[in-house]
């Protein structure tokens, strides 16, 4: 049913618009995002796909197909290391779409599953950096440093984007 929705071209173009925003914002705001020690990491990218999941309905975004496109081009243009955001951002899809169905569909709700789903990308994009000697931070310091002002950073993003997401969501369908 995706072809005979506005979401048909309005899906891809958030995404897009998303994706540059996460770089953007992180390029206009780097003195506050990353001021030492601290590291804020942006991911409106997966705020779009996550929120794409809860409010799709009836009309049946590929989201996984999406998810590959954006970290192919994600990992290309921002990481630098093919592959990591290829499979993370299909795995939180694939997590999101299992949460939501299991659980009722509340903003709370909404917003815990984000949670989780911002620590296991950041835990994983972790993980995938230090495998590969780019980083020398500990568990600790990752936990303390980066993955909690991320955290804050994401779900303030998500309550101030949910609403307005739900209602062009709505409105394109």
């Amino acid at each position: 049913m995706l072809r005979l929705s506005k979401l048909r071209y309005g899906f891809p173009i958030g995404l897009l618009l998303f994706f540059f925003l996460d770089g953007s914002i992180s390029q206009v705001f780097s003195n506050q995002m990353f001021n030492y020690p601290y590291t804020m990491v942006s991911y409106l990218v997966v705020l779009w796909l996550v929120l794409a999941n809860f409010f799709e309905n009836q009309i049946s975004i590929p989201l996984v197909p999406w998810a590959i496109a954006i970290g192919v081009i994600f990992d290309l243009y921002y990481t630098g290391i093919f592959g990591v955001f290829i499979f993370i951002f299909p795995l939180v899809i694939l997590l999101t779409r299992a949460l939501s169905r299991a659980l009722p569909n509340t903003f709370l709700v909404n917003f815990l599953i984000y949670f989780i789903d911002i620590t296991m990308v950041s835990g994983l994009s972790y993980l995938a950096n230090s495998t590969i000697h780019l980083t020398s931070l500990t568990s600790s310091e990752f936990l303390i440093y980066s993955l909690a002002p991320t955290l804050a950073y994401n779900l303030a993003m998500f309550v101030i984007l949910y609403f307005p997401i739900q209602a062009l969501f709505n409105r394109l369908r």
